[in-house]
């Protein structure tokens, strides 16, 4: 299983593993980190977003053009800002590192 990494706004590391097919906000979810994920991944809010390590984000990929509106209403958004809720997770993001941002 992918280990994802997430760190809080306090600089406070968390590596989980997380099963692939599942989203980052249902792993982040499932382990108490903090990400709410309100609209339980249709795009409609922005409570699960996360900003991924500058290192990773061309692996992950950008958001899409939905994504992006809803990001624009993100605190603290970040070139490397996405939601959650639209990464899935799968063997190539073992390692991937998530700043949880202060909301």
């Amino acid at each position: 299983m992918p280990k994802l990494i997430f760190v809080d706004s306090e600089g406070t590391e968390k590596s989980v593993e997380a099963e692939n097919g599942l989203s980052v906000m249902e792993v982040a979810r499932d382990n108490d980190l903090e990400i709410e994920g309100t609209c339980g991944g249709s795009i409609s809010c922005c409570t699960c977003h996360v900003i991924i390590d500058k290192d990773w984000f061309s692996i992950v990929g950008g958001p899409n053009p939905d994504e992006e509106d809803m990001l624009d209403l993100a605190v603290g958004l970040q070139p490397t800002s996405r939601l959650g809720c639209q990464i899935e997770v799968s063997d190539k993001l073992d390692g991937l590192r998530l700043l949880i941002p202060e909301e």
